[in-house]
Formats: C-alpha cells, sequence, structure tokens
C-alpha cells in the first residue's frame, strides 16, 4: 500500500509535470527543469524537495561534476494505490480519491490533446481494450504483469541508437465492470 503522502505529494500539477519530465529525461536540473516546465527556479526547487520527502525523487551528482548545480532523478518509476487501501481513515480515503480523480482528469487530458492532432500526425496510437473474469487477486495480478511489461519493454529502448523518438503516454485501467 502506498503512503498517502506519497499519492498527495504527485498529484500537484507542478510536480506531476516535474515527474512525467524526469521519466523522459531521467536526470534534470533544477534550472533547465523550470526552463522546461517554464516556472521560477524557487518553485521548481521546493516541489523536488516536496517529492524528495515522498520518496518520489532524489537529488544525485551532477554529471559534469560540478557541485553548485542541482540534479535530480526519479526514485521510483510508478504509483498504484486504491482509495480502498485506506478505508480505516476517512480523510486518507478521500485523499486516495481525490487523487484517483486528478490522476484520470491528468490521463483523458493527455488523450483528448491527442486526439486533437492526431489527423495531422504521421505517427500511429493504439487502442486496446479487454472484457474478462477475474477474481480481485487476478486483477491484481494483471495489474504486476501489466507493469513489469511496460517496465522491459522501456529498459529495451536504446536512446543512445541516434534514432528520432518522440515521447509516448501509455495508461491502464482494470476495474469491475457489468456486462
Amino acid at each position: 500500500m502506498e503512503e498517502i503522502s506519497v499519492i498527495t505529494a504527485v498529484h500537484h500539477p507542478l510536480r506531476r509535470r516535474i515527474v512525467d519530465h524526469l521519466q523522459l529525461h531521467e536526470n534534470a536540473q533544477v534550472g533547465a527543469l523550470a526552463r522546461a516546465l517554464d516556472a521560477q527556479v524557487g518553485s521548481i526547487s521546493h516541489h523536488l524537495r516536496m517529492l524528495q520527502r515522498a520518496g518520489v525523487v532524489e537529488q544525485v551528482d551532477d554529471p559534469t561534476g560540478d557541485r553548485r548545480t542541482s540534479w535530480w532523478r526519479l526514485a521510483r518509476r510508478s504509483l498504484s494505490w486504491s482509495s480502498r487501501d485506506y478505508i480505516d481513515s476517512p480523510a486518507d480515503a478521500y485523499l486516495a480519491r481525490e487523487a484517483q480523480r486528478l490522476n484520470l482528469r491528468h490521463q483523458l487530458e493527455r488523450l483528448q490533446a491527442w486526439n486533437r492532432v492526431s489527423e495531422r500526425s504521421d505517427v500511429e496510437a493504439f487502442s486496446t481494450d479487454a472484457l474478462a473474469w477475474a477474481t480481485p487477486q487476478e486483477l491484481v495480478d494483471l495489474q504486476h504483469r501489466i507493469t513489469a511489461a511496460v517496465d522491459e519493454w522501456r529498459a529495451s529502448i536504446d536512446r543512445t541508437d541516434g534514432r528520432h523518438r518522440i515521447p509516448v503516454f501509455f495508461f491502464a485501467h482494470g476495474f469491475p465492470t457489468e456486462v
């Protein structure tokens, strides 16, 4: 179960953008993050410290050896939770539901943005869905398998091969439904 402080730390709009940037760029310097995200250096530093306290990011050495700059990377790549994980704390359950709402909104906004430009793009996207019978444990197993497959796929990409790549967003939800 995720600590509620981790979930709430990530679901601030600027902190989510920081996490997304670090997922793509691995290590980043505070000033470069500020420029990329059109934010003030002080604000980026503050939000990085909040993410660090939650265990989401960690400070790393400057690759050039310059100790005057502050570099950061993700300490973890994914989060997974359900508001049911916090059934014993109504306040935490509320925060988890709110984070789920914000997360879904973020995901759908990305999908809608793609749909607005997809006809002008030479890059194909994909959509997939499935309906099956499963126990709650089998659904958790599916979650773990999908996460492992995405991690394996990400690790298989050789970013040093000189090929042009673009950011790709993937999201999945598995949930009980009615037929």
